[in-house]
């Protein structure tokens, strides 16, 4: 059985969110992506503007957890730059980008 799905505070508001997780297989950082499926790319994550589209998306992360493809789905804020999104909390930036000690390990965060 899972754990319940983790809310952020800023979810009440309906800010622009995504859906991310850890792949269960083999620790990723993934994003919900429009089709429902997962993807390693923050860019290519849904992004939901309303309560009505969080609790869908969060729903979806609840059955995948439950499936065992991803371990702990839950919604960040975000906002839209430069034709990508950016985490607003300091720790989705370094969860999207990778590891912050080394740089050859990085990802690229605005595909």
């Amino acid at each position: 059985m899972s754990a319940p799905i983790q809310k952020s505070a800023a979810k009440r508001n309906a800010a622009t969110q995504i859906v991310t997780a850890n792949r269960l297989l083999d620790g990723v950082v993934v994003y919900l992506d429009p089709a429902g499926g997962w993807t390693d790319v923050i860019g290519q994550a849904r992004v939901l503007e309303s309560e009505a589209h969080i609790e869908a998306a969060l729903a979806i992360g609840q059955k995948a957890a439950e499936d065992r493809i991803i371990v702990e789905p839950y919604a960040i804020d975000v906002a839209r730059e430069d034709g990508g999104l950016r985490p607003l909390r300091l720790r989705e930036a370094i969860r999207a980008k990778g590891p912050t000690i080394r740089e050859d390990l990085a990802r690229p965060v605005a595909a």
